[in-house]
């Protein structure tokens, strides 16, 4: 069996790296004879409009073989990801799959399989991979797919991070290269000025083009490269200030959807006062995988470099017991840290993987009087039977405790590790080995040293709103935002009501906001909606220790929002007679020819920006007396750094801008002001915090 490598993700790509031959995306010619199949032409189309991103990636590959073969494509799951669609040439026609119950897709996948028809077949195994399976492709011929992902961004303040995961052990002594073109086209849009985009991985492979303060270009394209390194692109915009953002979208004949974003500003205020930190690294077998395990040790030591002074840590390792480095908490001094980085430097991935002793050993070392931060680096490849007496644990922790969740490389478990964090009040993050872990260490301490507002509810008036999720809304964090997603019948003005916990005090904050009546013009909401609430049916069932009542209801949603899960599959027939014959309707080629009318709006408003850009190349004019430069350094879009946007909030007087809240029913907006309140009492927290510390060095 001859084996090529093919990545088929979400965001971008990695290439020209050197290195071992290890991929995220493998083509296989499968059924027992093995041979060859070659990529002739990939081509990866991404646009990230307001946040979520859209990957359409189209493939073009071709039997060597003198026989006909079945290919097999086998991908990993890419992180808060949605398969949007899955089509086939056939016959030189686009088809365009329709997302079946999972059994029921396979069957009559293996009824055209017997018979030499042309179906397509694509599944998720698990919550790690996607496989794709296609039949016939004849001999020496060439088959033509699409794949298209929605995803929303991963955002610390002002920075989202974009990882392509392409560094996957699949198979051992995979080739992976790529025999044709690989072509790539990033499209950023974003109503916050952008300030920036680079990649840290692959910073001389893409060309980047900054075409107006609110759009950016990076463009790649190669033939022949390596694609075994995980592509990162970082997208930098001007810091947000605290503030609500809403987008819609209202199908003809149906209710509406909605998503609310609340951010928390750089204006807040950084607490002055040590914490405690339990770092539990998981050295387990499955670390030895994929490199996951050196990868943690450099991520780890990152983080022990930047605690600060009045800090103090604790080392552990796990796999079925617990192994502490200090069995005491130690202050954050040079010699701590060296002890720190030997006894990590000393660990073995060996043996299986038992969370429930690392936890409860990590409890142990809570201060009354310091909070205790939990940081557990692991890929949660813990066995089924262990998740519900885990996160009955996790939410049984000591008060002031919270648990953080790090998952190294892409063979991880990233729904178990979500929802241990977010149950336990903290956070979980995913690093790629060929990210910036200095950075990612940083922009993590950056969040625990400001005020945190918790128990966080947002309530809707004056237009009703139904499935909500999710039910209970995690911790806000500074730089990283809180989402809620749900639908609404009718629309108009709805009184959004903010209330958030910090420190002792209960802050409220009410602002206006507007769902439209008509179509919003964002159509991806209504899936992400979808795959919200599926995520959420999967968390609550996992509670519980069994998803069985939980599945009916995950397939209804699947198949009505063409959503592939453990339980639904896209497949994709040969006509639309076909479909009939199954009585499957078609209600993704519906969904698709909309979601593609609102895409070509979003790529003709691109086009444009691009034209205006490209107008200002050539001679340039007489050039006019420079005026004297301002004393404030400039934001891109002209105004000094240290002045307000319209809608600011000005915490000098503690007064918002009139304008209040936004809405964004055609896509997405600036962070408006809607938390005064809550940003004040954070600020005003901090600066308690201090003066304490002030008054207590006073002799």
């Amino acid at each position: 069996m001859r084996i090529f490598h093919v990545p088929v993700l979400i965001a971008a790509a990695a290439l020209l790296a050197s290195g071992p031959a290890s991929a995220a995306g493998l083509l296989i010619a499968d059924g027992g004879l093995g041979g060859q199949l070659e990529i002739e032409e990939h081509d990866v189309r991404v646009v990230v409009n307001n946040g979520v991103a859209v990957t359409t990636v189209t493939q073009v590959f071709r039997n060597l073989e003198n026989r006909q073969v079945e290919a097999l494509y086998v991908f990993p799951v890419p992180k808060g990801a949605s398969v949007a669609n899955f089509s086939m040439w056939i016959g030189g026609k686009e088809m365009v799959g329709e997302v079946v119950e999972k059994i029921r897709a396979r069957e009559i996948y293996d009824s055209y399989k017997r018979v030499n028809r042309d179906p397509g077949l694509l599944e998720q195994n698990d919550f790690r991979s996607f496989e794709m399976r296609i039949f016939p492709i004849a001999a020496g011929a060439e088959q033509r797919v699409q794949v298209a992902y929605y995803q929303e961004l991963d955002w610390d303040h002002d920075t989202a991070t974009y990882v392509y995961p392409l560094a996957t052990v699949a198979r051992p002594a995979v080739q992976a290269r790529t025999k044709g073109k690989f072509a790539l086209n990033l499209d950023v849009k974003s109503a916050v000025p952008i300030v920036e985009v680079d990649s840290p991985s692959h910073a001389q492979a893409f060309v980047i083009a900054k075409h107006s303060e609110n759009y950016a270009q990076a463009s790649l394209e190669t033939s022949g490269g390596d694609l075994n390194r995980d592509l990162v692109l970082s997208i930098r915009v001007a810091r947000p200030r605290t503030g609500l953002d809403v987008i819609a979208s209202r199908p003809q004949g149906e209710d509406g959807f909605f998503c609310l974003t609340l951010t928390a500003g750089e204006e807040l205020a950084v607490l002055d006062k040590g914490m405690d930190y339990v770092f539990v690294l998981d050295i387990s077998g499955s670390m030895g995988q994929e490199g996951k395990l050196p990868m943690s040790r450099e991520a780890l030591g990152a983080f022990i470099a930047g605690l600060g002074d009045g800090d103090r840590f604790e080392v552990m390792s796990f796999n079925v017991k617990a192994n502490p480095c200090f069995r005491t908490l130690q202050p954050a001094n040079d010699a701590a840290r060296q002890e720190g980085r030997a006894f990590l430097a000393a660990t073995a991935a060996a043996g299986g993987t038992v969370l429930q002793p690392a936890v409860q050993a990590a409890y142990r070392y809570k201060d009354a009087d310091r909070p205790l931060n939990v940081v557990l680096l692991s890929d949660g490849l813990t066995e089924q039977r262990d998740r519900a007496e885990l996160l009955q644990l996790i939410q049984a922790r000591p008060g002031g405790t919270r648990v953080f969740c790090i998952g190294v490389g892409n063979d991880v478990d990233k729904p178990l590790l979500e929802q241990l964090a977010q149950d336990a009040g903290g956070l979980a993050a995913f690093i790629s080995r060929d990210d910036n872990f200095e950075r990612q260490a940083q922009a993590f301490r950056r969040k625990l040293m400001r005020p945190v507002a918790e128990n966080v509810r947002i309530e809707i008036a004056g237009v009703e709103t139904y499935d909500v999720e999710p039910k209970v809304l995690p911790n806000l964090y500074h730089g990283m935002p809180v989402r809620l997603y749900g639908r609404y019948r009718g629309g108009g003005t709805a009184k959004v009501t903010l209330r958030a916990d910090v420190g002792s005090k209960t802050t409220t904050s009410t602002v206006d906001l507007e769902l439209p009546v008509k179509d919003g013009g964002n159509p991806e909401i209504e899936r992400m909606w979808a795959w919200h609430r599926i995520d959420g049916l999967l968390r609550e069932a996992d509670r519980t220790g069994s998803r069985e009542g939980a599945i009916p209801e995950i397939v209804r949603l699947g198949e009505g929002f063409s959503i592939v899960t453990e339980y639904t599959s896209f497949l994709v027939l040969e006509n639309d007679a076909e479909y009939q014959r199954w009585q499957i309707a078609r209600r993704n080629a519906t969904r698709v020819a909309r979601d593609r009318s609102a895409q070509q709006q979003v790529a003709a408003q691109l086009d444009a920006l691009r034209k205006k850009a490209s107008a200002d190349v050539g001679p340039a004019e007489q050039a006019r007396p420079a005026e004297a430069p301002a004393p404030n350094v400039a934001t891109p879009s002209g105004r000094p750094a240290s002045a307000p946007r319209p809608g600011d909030v000005d915490f000098g007087s503690g007064s918002p801008a009139p304008s209040g809240g936004r809405s964004h029913g055609g896509g997405g907006g600036a962070f408006d002001p809607l938390t005064v309140g809550i940003a004040a009492a954070l600020a005003g927290l901090a600066i308690a915090a201090r003066r304490r510390r002030v008054e207590s060095h006073k002799p």
